[in-house]
């Protein structure tokens, strides 16, 4: 059985040939929150992730409703398309102090991303999203990971960003 790929780099520089899709954690916040973690490593390569994510946050596009557990595939080279995934609902714990990570979201998200991997014959890339400021323990975003991609024959690898 194949395993997800660990390497340290860069996400938004995926390896490998073909079609690559690099997948992320995005919130639902009404509107739209885009200004912190992975996201601004995307901007600084590319504007259109974050002005499609703010598109359809604002409800101005016709795709998927902007609620947890849908994605939004933005083609940014031509053989890469970032995923903006709603995985997290708002950006800071409840009043609780429970994080804003929801799996069952992500869970969904990457369902999403399998059938638009293999439409598309590529390969899957990210950050540990996720993991960081939505407060998720990666232990389980990685078994997701593995079941829903992996297992299905997809390949994944996550980066560690050196510096």
């Amino acid at each position: 059985m194949t395993n997800i790929i660990y390497i340290r780099g860069d996400a938004t520089e995926p390896i490998g040939e073909g079609n690559k899709l690099i997948i992320h954690c995005c919130n639902d916040t009404p509107g739209g929150v885009w200004g912190a973690g992975f996201v601004l490593a995307l901007s600084k390569k590319w504007k259109l992730p974050e002005s499609e994510y703010r598109k359809w946050a604002s409800g101005n596009t016709k795709i998927n409703p902007y609620a947890l557990g849908f994605i939004q595939a933005v083609g940014v080279e031509k053989d890469i398309a970032v995923v903006n995934m709603i995985g997290q609902h708002r950006t800071g714990p409840d009043e609780n102090g429970f994080p804003p990570i929801r799996y069952w979201a992500i869970d969904e998200c990457l369902k999403k991303v399998a059938v638009l991997a293999k439409r598309h014959k590529g390969s899957v890339h990210g950050p540990r999203f996720g993991a960081g400021l939505a407060g998720a323990e990666w232990d389980y975003i990685e078994c997701m990971l593995q079941k829903r991609l992996v297992n299905q024959g997809i390949p994944t690898t996550i980066y560690d960003f050196e510096g």
